[in-house]
């Protein structure tokens, strides 16, 4: 059974940086596409979808707000993707979660970073 399982998250202050991390286990299918998607108030509007990556590296950022300060990038020896979130700001703020697509789409568990001071 598939499971991703997501870290990183937390409390920084405005300007700051983090990190988050997913790595899936049980993984017996290929991984193509791997993403993060925000949400700002879970069970309050939809996912936003921040930051994408495919299987030959190709990135994209469809939130506008963070490119060149999000990057994304994958591992595909240890199954993981991470966002590496730069020079943070108040309206980041909310929950971020991990996809990957593989025979169906599996979610992390939704992991809060807050920046604040």
């Amino acid at each position: 059974q598939v499971q991703l399982v997501q870290s990183g998250g937390g409390l920084v202050q405005p300007g700051g940086s983090l990190r988050l991390s997913c790595a899936a286990s049980g993984v017996t299918d290929t991984i193509y596409g791997m993403a993060w998607y925000y949400h700002r108030t879970p069970g309050q509007g939809r996912r936003e979808l921040v930051a994408t990556i495919n299987r030959e590296g190709g990135t994209a950022y469809p939130r506008r707000s963070v490119e060149g300060r999000f990057y994304i990038s994958r591992d595909d020896a240890k199954n993981t993707v991470s966002l590496q979130m730069n020079s943070l700001k108040p309206e980041d703020t909310g929950v971020y979660y991990c996809q990957m697509s593989m025979d169906r789409s599996y979610w992390g568990q939704g992991i809060q970073v807050n920046v604040s001071s």
